[in-house]
Order: structure tokens, then sequence, then C-alpha cells
């Protein structure tokens, strides 16, 4: 079994609940989306065929056990589903990032879901799997990027009409370098948002044009 990957390394977490905390990141290569806010364009195209082995191998060096694969979008590959369950099944924490747009119902059980719920700036908006939002848990966070107050208020509905807080937990994170993160945190405050504010501490730390950390 092959996944197409773009790289492999450790860093600290910088998104969700997981912040800060060591961890080895895969990045897989391809993504059927485009939104307007995309910080990781480069891994649209570059990569190469990996085996579950190989990815495997180079990840136990790091001795390190929690672990995401993240894109692009990991789950335009049909064989990252198996792949995650490898990773449970090898003892590791194993997050997904994932995009909202690819069907999450038959993830390992394990598995930490991370899902977009893609707001109007980003222009994908039509992309959103409402579906997956019946397979979400308290182990499993829903994820909204900002990038407006137009945003914001579209984002605070699908909380409340779905009931998110409830069930799962959402974020809230401002698209990096457009909206003030002290903006979106007087409005969650202002308005009493059952959500978790969060940045993308990576950026603050090594730049946002930053790769590999």
């Amino acid at each position: 079994m092959h996944l197409k990957v773009n790289e492999i390394y450790q860093s600290i977490q910088g998104e969700s609940s997981f912040a800060g905390l060591p961890c080895i990141f895969i990045r897989t290569s391809g993504c059927s989306l485009r939104c307007s806010w995309c910080d990781t364009a480069y891994a649209f195209y570059e990569g190469k065929e990996r085996s579950f082995e190989s990815i495997l191998e180079e990840i136990a060096k790091y001795n390190c056990f929690l672990v995401e694969l993240t894109g692009g979008e990991p789950l335009d590959q049909k064989n990252a589903y198996l792949f995650l369950t490898a990773l449970c099944d090898a003892g590791y924490t194993v997050l997904l990032e994932t995009g909202g747009h690819r069907p999450i119902a038959t993830l390992d059980p394990r598995v930490h879901c991370i899902m977009d719920v893609k707001c109007p700036t980003s222009r994908m908006k039509k992309s959103n799997r409402w579906e997956n939002l019946q397979h979400v848990s308290k182990k499993d966070e829903v994820k909204f990027v900002i990038g407006n107050r137009e945003d914001y208020e579209w984002a605070l509905g699908i909380v409340h009409n779905y009931r998110l807080s409830e069930i799962t937990n959402p974020l809230f994170a401002p698209v990096h370098d457009e909206l003030h993160p002290r903006q979106l945190t007087e409005w969650i405050l202002a308005d009493k948002a059952p959500v978790r504010f969060q940045v993308q501490l990576h950026k603050y730390i090594w730049g946002k044009d930053a790769q590999g950390v």
C-alpha cells in the first residue's frame, strides 16, 4: 500500500486542542479544493509515492507518539483511510486534518478528526459535506477559518444550528494576516460564543512562509 507524500517532519502542533505538543507531521500531496487563504499550495503537485512501511520506518526515528496526517487533502487518496488505521495499530495518537469535503464516516474510530467547515471567504463553501457533522464526536474538532465579520456570523450560525458545542469541539481561527486575532477574540467574548479560539502557533514562531515546521 502506498501514499503520495509531500513531506514528513517533526514540529510542535500549532493548532487544535493538541497545540504546543511535539508532533510528527505527514503531509500528503494533492488537494481537490482551492481555498482563497490556502497556505500549503506547494503540496498540490509535489511529492512521491511512499509505501506504508517506509513511512512508518521514517517516523519511528523521532520517538514521538503524536502524529498528524495533513495535506493537501489526505482523504483525496483512498489509501489514507487504511494508513490512518496502520498508524493507530502502531500505537500512535493519530490526528487527521481534513477539509470536510470527503466522507469521514468510515474513519478508524481511534482517529482524532480535525475537520474544516469552509466559510464564505474561503470560496469553497459549496464543498462542505454537511453529513460529516453526524459523524464527529467529543474527541474530534470542527474548525472554522474566519476571514471577516461575515464569516464569523455565518460560522456562529452553523455552531448554533448544528449544536456543535454539545457534540464536538468547535474551533474559530482567524485567517493569518487578514483578520487580527484580537478582533476575533473580542467578537467571541461579546457573544459568549461556545467555541475555542486558536491561532496558528507555528506561523508566529517561524514565520508564515516557513515549510517543514
